[in-house]
């Protein structure tokens, strides 16, 4: 179905959308919601690298202070860096971390064959 999709954006330049969509039978919704979704992919692709960004210097920032800073201390030294980033997404991002880390340790403990992959 996808190349489908492809067939009609590469084209729709020289044919109008309505007329490809009738001829591949396709509905136009679908293609314009498969449009939106390569957008919205990208887009979603882009903050979570943001977001996995943020928490690496997040835990950088916390092992750096021999794991002693909390949010605030944290908030102010990438704030000091030049980042501007809201406290409570801080926040947010070390707690999620911490669960994550916190479950991994749990796993290892009960499973010790375990190994995770990356």
């Amino acid at each position: 179905m996808t190349a489908l999709y492809r067939l009609i954006h590469a084209e729709k330049a020289n044919y109008p959308v309505t007329m490809l969509c009738r001829v591949l039978l396709v509905t136009r919704s679908s293609y314009y919601a498969w449009r939106e979704g390569e957008a919205a992919r990208q887009a979603r692709q882009a903050r979570q690298a943001a977001a996995d960004a943020l928490a690496h210097e997040i835990t950088v920032l916390h092992i750096a202070s021999r794991k002693t800073y909390g949010v605030p201390r944290i908030h102010a030294e990438l704030r000091r860096l030049g980042r501007r980033v809201n406290r409570k997404r801080i926040a947010r991002t070390a707690h999620r971390r911490a669960a994550a880390d916190r479950t991994m340790d749990l796993l290892l403990r009960l499973v010790p064959w375990y190994t995770p992959r990356h």
